[in-house]
């Protein structure tokens, strides 16, 4: 009968060997996929893996809503409220 410690070295081999396996298969695949790829002219792009999405756009800074008249800080009215304004009557702190 196999020991527990006999049993955790197998284990170990075989995770050995498994990698081994894998860094061989992977570099195979690896030659593949380039081999297909130029042969129909595919790019990273073409498989939507190429850094920004179409039509991806960013926000332009909204302007601000609030104004704090003791130190001039301004507020959107999006996210969290700031201090100077949180729990107090929003419509004082309005820019007209």
């Amino acid at each position: 009968m196999s020991t527990y410690k006999q049993i955790q070295d197998q284990i170990k081999q075989l995770q050995q060997q498994a990698e081994e396996l894998r860094k061989k298969e992977l570099s195979s695949a690896i030659a593949q996929i380039k081999s297909i790829m130029s042969e129909y002219g595919i790019t990273i792009s073409d498989l939507g893996m190429g850094g920004k999405k179409k039509g991806a756009r960013t926000r332009a800074p909204l302007a601000p809503k609030y104004r704090n008249p003791a130190t001039g800080e301004t507020w959107s009215g999006r996210g969290k409220a700031p201090k100077w304004i949180d729990q107090k009557n929003k419509e004082k702190f309005l820019i007209k």
